[in-house]
């Protein structure tokens, strides 16, 4: 809507008070500084914190937008500037609303984390001594910088499979910042005998 107005004040510039414009943005970028202020100190990261800095970010980006076309009303008549600032800001809106949808479908949709390659951590895991075999790898953002992985692993007959377990996991974590994982892991004749049908 913002950019729809803006778009029909191009064509034809209201008069615009420009003292009154440049008075709100500054008194709307005054608040905005103190609430980005007070989320800046938030340590806790999660999607609706990011959502609430962009809100304000954008709010802030608004103010100071509306404040420069005020000025511009002001010094130079030029009302042209009051839709062109609200373009700039429609634009603003689009981006930050992009990428806080992105953000959040990567997490409903259980896709992998922004920087992690599935691939990369699946060939480290099977890289590992003693692991025969790895399947079933599934890397998810359970929340905002809180990465969990799942998989399936098989070990060489005989080896220890609890202490590879831990090993993995140490690796997974230290290598790759996930320590929410979920391991199964087996000795590769204990898969082999799962496929034989029991007779009767």
């Amino acid at each position: 809507m913002i950019g729809f107005d803006a778009v029909n004040r191009l064509f034809d510039p209201p008069d615009v008070e420009g003292g009154i414009v440049l008075a709100v943005g500054l008194l709307g970028a005054a608040v905005n500084i103190g609430a980005a202020w007070a989320l800046a100190r938030a340590e806790r990261r999660s999607l609706n914190v990011e959502g609430a800095r962009a809100h304000v970010l954008t709010d802030l980006y608004a103010s100071l937008g509306a404040a420069l076309a005020g000025a511009l009303v002001l010094l130079f008549d030029l009302n042209i500037a009051d839709p062109i600032a609200a373009l700039l800001v429609a634009l603003l809106m689009l981006r930050t609303a992009w990428s806080l949808l992105r953000d959040s479908g990567r997490v409903l949709l259980e896709g992998a984390p922004a920087g992690m390659d599935p691939e990369a951590i699946g060939r480290a895991l099977a890289g590992h001594p003693g692991v025969v075999e790895v399947h079933d790898l599934h890397v998810w953002e359970v929340t905002t910088d809180f990465p969990a992985l799942a998989a399936h692993v098989l070990v060489a007959p005989g080896d220890d499979c609890h202490r590879i377990r831990r090993e993995l996991q140490a690796e997974l974590g230290d290598r790759f910042g996930i320590r929410h994982t979920t391991l199964q892991v087996d000795h590769e004749h204990a898969e082999e005998l799962l496929d034989i049908e029991p007779r009767g």
